[in-house]
């Protein structure tokens, strides 16, 4: 039996037995457990007067919610990403450089392209997915939770990466007002990210 069904078994155990949830805390803090096990052991079940204890609904893995929230992620990340490709086409068009022609037609030719493949199908399934089940379920979903956690920390990895390129060029001199949109830009996109994703580490 796992150490999470031993703790679990011995919450249901001792509320059906009549214990107190803080007596039942003390106990398993007294015997080396730890807060946050605690607390979900103690979450796990509900007290209804007349009834037993009462199983309250768990995280749970599904392979094809695994695969329609990987597809997703991907999504995301390649619309993302050529927007972002767009945008410095336009900023390097807008403020042109001699120095520095920037991206040229095949790089925006190639990310209109794929644009068009992957924007319809990250609305598809975010549309879908947001539709699947009622919201609490959704939040039980650990391949949800995992996604958004995977992306919400490359998005603060871009934004840091931003910061970094932006406070080096300052510090170099080479910040020019194209560097800046472009920086601005990236900023603005990774921050759309982490805001898509920030309500999934709630519950």
């Amino acid at each position: 039996m796992r150490a999470n069904d031993q703790l679990s078994d011995f919450v249901r155990d001792g509320l059906a037995a009549g214990a107190d949830r803080p007596a039942l805390r003390a106990a398993l803090a007294a015997a080396g457990w730890t807060a946050p096990e605690i607390d979900e052991a103690l979450a796990g079940w509900a007290d209804t007067p007349g009834l037993p204890p009462v199983p309250r609904p768990s995280a749970y893995v599904s392979a094809r919610e695994a695969l329609l929230y990987g597809l997703l992620f991907i999504s995301l990340g390649m619309v993302s990403w050529h927007v972002v490709v767009l945008g410095f086409g336009i900023i390097d068009s807008l403020i042109p450089d001699p120095y520095d022609p920037g991206y040229g037609g095949f790089g925006m030719r190639w990310s209109t392209s794929a644009l068009i493949a992957f924007l319809p199908l990250f609305l598809f399934l975010n549309r879908r997915l947001n539709r699947e089940g009622d919201e609490s379920a959704r939040q039980r979903s650990l391949a949800r939770r995992w996604v958004a956690s995977v992306t919400m920390l490359v998005a603060i990895l871009v934004l840091l990466g931003d910061l970094v390129a932006v406070v080096y060029a300052f510090l170099s001199g080479d910040l020019t007002l194209r560097f800046a949109a472009k920086a601005l830009l990236v900023a603005l996109m990774g921050g759309l990210v982490f805001a898509y994703y920030r309500d999934e580490m709630d519950g």
